[in-house]
């Protein structure tokens, strides 16, 4: 797996301060889309055991509420793999830290409703994260005003509470 970048202090993909984790790779290509350049699976650098090293540190001080995935795709099933180590550390090593992750696949229809059942890393990566921003961006439905989305189909989604009542819930404050 490649990423694209991270932004150790970021402010505009979750709430609170956070260290934000761009992937590479993304098959939706939405038009419009605000990171291009990290469609293309080879872009960026390698994610190795020192990229995860790097994170942990980053998200060492009190005022780091969390992580965030991003990309790119973190639900491409390559970016499931590499993911992983990094969250079963975070979670490891932060569990009092939240983790958000942004996908273009829908999460009862894609995430839940086909890859969970094709592949054990989409099941485990779901364990770790809290709170899915799912939907791809639709340039027709932008929307600045929405809270941490870019259109107005997006929804946020509280994934522990989704998966115990087998029904999508949303996140209060972020509709």
């Amino acid at each position: 797996m490649n990423y694209a970048d991270i932004k150790q202090f970021d402010v505009a993909n979750g709430p609170g301060v956070r260290i934000s984790l761009f992937v590479s790779g993304c098959t939706h290509r939405c038009p419009g889309c605000f990171n291009e350049e990290a469609w293309d699976f080879s872009y960026g650098n390698p994610f190795t055991d020192e990229t995860v090293e790097t994170i942990l540190k980053y998200l060492e001080p009190d005022y780091i509420a969390g992580l965030t995935l991003l990309g790119g795709e973190p639900f491409e099933y390559a970016n499931q793999k590499g993911l992983l180590p990094l969250l079963r550390r975070v979670r490891e090593v932060y569990p009092e830290k939240n983790i958000w992750c942004f996908s273009g696949y829908l999460f009862d229809r894609d995430i839940v409703g086909r890859m969970a059942g094709e592949w054990p890393e989409t099941k485990e990566m779901l364990s770790y994260i809290d709170v899915l921003v799912d939907g791809e961006f639709i340039e027709a439905k932008k929307d600045l005003t929405k809270r941490f989305k870019g259109s107005a189909n997006q929804r946020t989604i509280d994934v522990k509470a989704s998966l115990e009542q087998k029904k999508v819930v949303l996140v209060e404050g972020y509709e």
